[in-house]
């Protein structure tokens, strides 16, 4: 299929990834890869078992430090496959909704198709996606959306 202008939303989960490799089956010049952190990470601090504020701001750092690093792999795995590929590689980075902040993104460009990774199966290990898809149809995007299975 030629696909020029890609939206991917991948944030390095087994499910991600499969987006992540089904992205590059297409003809692509340019990849927009969208890295959204749920907002349920913001207040995270422990409060409920950390018993004193700097306890609580360290492991706030700590945590942010963590989904930094998970981030950063995500990104040098998917824009070093792009550069490999000769493909123009953007991303953002935000928090928020998932399924808002794709809608959101999807209106900033001219993409072509959008691809996500399919939620998690039960019975696999692992985060589970936040990803609404009821929210994206509602939406009536005006773009192809296509959600990759689980592998």
């Amino acid at each position: 299929m030629n696909k020029k202008h890609i939206l991917l939303a991948s944030h390095g989960t087994t499910g991600a990834c499969a987006a992540e490799q089904a992205v590059f089956q297409y003809n692509l010049s340019e990849l927009h890869h969208l890295i959204v952190v749920p907002d349920f990470w913001k207040g995270m601090l422990g409060d409920d078992w950390l018993n004193n504020a700097i306890t609580q701001i360290n492991y706030g750092k700590y945590l942010e430090g963590e989904l930094e690093k998970d981030i950063q792999v995500t990104v040098n795995r998917v824009r070093d496959k792009s550069e490999e590929l000769g493909v123009i590689y953007s991303n953002t980075i935000i928090m928020g909704k998932p399924a808002e902040c794709l809608i959101e993104t999807a209106k900033s460009a001219n993409f072509d198709l959008i691809i996500i990774g399919s939620p998690r199966p039960k019975h696999e290990d692992g985060i589970k996606s936040r990803m609404n898809c009821e929210t994206l149809v509602q939406a009536r995007l005006s773009i192809p959306l296509l959600i990759v299975p689980y592998s």
